[in-house]
């Protein structure tokens, strides 16, 4: 499965709260700073508050949430984007 080509920030910001428990913890300028407690340990990801984010951008963050939660980056694009 082929990454999203016209996912907006605030939508994968709204995605990895629903599937990881992600939630926003800082803004800055145009980046957000999204945080979740695993195994007692918060873990943090910054997405851009862009309309549309680039595939090297997304690619980045999902390796982030799946280093993260200890789970593949198959896994994560799965449980965000199905299929």
């Amino acid at each position: 499965m082929k990454l999203p080509r016209d996912l907006s920030g605030e939508r994968l910001a709204q995605l990895l709260h629903r599937h990881f428990g992600y939630r926003l913890t800082r803004q800055s300028g145009s980046h957000m700073t999204l945080t979740t407690t695993i195994e007692g340990s918060p873990q943090s990801v910054t997405v851009p508050r862009h309309r549309h984010l680039s595939v090297g951008t997304l690619s980045a963050i999902m390796s982030a949430v799946a280093e993260a939660t200890d789970e593949s980056k198959r896994d994560v694009r799965k449980r965000l984007f199905g299929g």
